[in-house]
């Protein structure tokens, strides 16, 4: 008999099998695949495990395996989604991406020829030509990212970073951004940003930068300097985050949350960890909801006054909890070019997240405000 949705999952996360190893692990142990979830293990090398074993239950999310175990894991009561042929992307996938795996082939082929480049084309051919297939496809994958963001984040304190794509390596904002993201990832904190270019570059260098002595956060922020921008050539500014990783291995860890909505946008090369969505909107408010430690917002344009608002909601509304602290950077641009922080502080106003709020007049300062809001 197949698993149905409305069958209760006890144990959830400690019942799902990402890799070989965890599979060789729950098969040694003596437990059976009955009720697991197995997503995007190559079980074709293990057919006559699968052949022993008593599968009711299960669920394979996109596991290659033998015909012949197929077929007996089918017969035993399990439910199987197999490999969907020709994609650019796995549907399936049990672990966010990594940097390496998104930018693979970058180095011989450029980066037309990388996983990220050749998903967002095929992101391009299919997200107008209304083929529900596509669609579930899409919204398949960015579920299964969405479930190992949250197994990668359980019991991180989360401070999301925003800010503006625009923001150039090389100026003295870009510097300061990464100063940020590196001073709160020694207080112990995970830095999530939205994982593309400019500010958002800069706050997960500085994460990556965090276990090293200060001076080779300088010594990278002048030779990405040399590639200030990903246009004209998206190839010359990844590489430039390469060699950074190549002469310093091992830096600290961050999390990105890009999107191929805006794929023009490429995700940045210091977040150890990329959650990449094909819907937007999924990928805005899951960034935001998973900052439980609050959210820095460094100057930045539309997509920046978006994600105030889209946090200031759940925080007006406590919708999510006790409101998480707000800290905007740069006085002048908050109130004069764009004047936010008035709504916002009108917003506040008398609400519990009047105490959870705060405007301040430089990047140096948002740390010690984030902590005093933090409170």
């Amino acid at each position: 008999m197949h698993p149905t949705p409305d069958q209760p999952f006890d144990g959830s996360h400690d019942r799902e099998i990402e890799t070989l190893t965890e599979f060789d692990e729950v098969v040694a142990a003596g437990r059976p695949l009955a009720r697991h979830r197995v997503q995007s293990v190559d079980l074709t090398a293990r057919t006559e495990v699968l052949l022993a074993q008593d599968c009711a239950g299960a669920v394979f999310l996109g596991c290659p395996m033998a015909p012949d175990a197929a077929a007996h894991v089918r017969a035993s009561g399990a439910l199987v989604f197999p490999p969907v042929p020709g994609l650019p992307f796995d549907p399936y996938r049990g672990l966010v991406y990594s940097p390496d795996e998104l930018y693979d082939g970058l180095a011989t082929g450029g980066y037309e020829a990388t996983p990220d480049a050749r998903a967002y084309a095929w992101f391009q051919r299919t997200k107008a030509d209304g083929d529900v297939f596509a669609s579930m496809l899409r919204a398949v994958h960015d579920d299964a990212v969405s479930d190992a963001l949250d197994e990668l984040l359980v019991g991180a304190r989360v401070v999301g970073v925003m800010g503006g794509h625009a923001m150039a390596r090389g100026t003295q904002a870009y510097a300061g951004a990464a100063r940020l993201g590196r001073e709160l990832a020694r207080a112990g904190l995970t830095v999530a940003t939205g994982g593309g270019p400019g500010a958002m570059e800069a706050a997960n260098l500085g994460a990556y930068a965090a276990p090293f002595g200060d001076a080779m956060l300088d010594e990278a922020l002048e030779l990405l300097g040399k590639a200030p921008s990903f246009t004209p050539s998206i190839g010359d500014w990844a590489g430039a985050a390469f060699e950074v990783r190549e002469r310093h291995p091992g830096g600290g860890a961050s999390v990105g949350i890009p999107t191929w909505f805006y794929g023009h946008e490429p995700p940045n090369a210091f977040a150890s960890h990329l959650a990449k969505y094909f819907a937007n909107a999924t990928r805005e408010d899951g960034l935001l909801a998973r900052s439980n430690a609050g959210v820095v917002f460094l100057p930045g344009a539309a997509g920046t006054v978006q994600e105030i608002f889209d946090n200031a909601t759940p925080n007006y509304y406590e919708s999510r909890g006790e409101p998480t602290p707000m800290v905007l950077v740069d006085r002048a641009h908050w109130t004069e070019h764009l004047p936010t922080w008035p709504l916002l502080r009108a917003l506040a106003r008398e609400r519990s997240m009047e105490a959870r709020i705060a405007l301040v007049d430089s990047v140096e300062e948002a740390p010690a405000a984030l902590k005093r809001l933090s409170g």
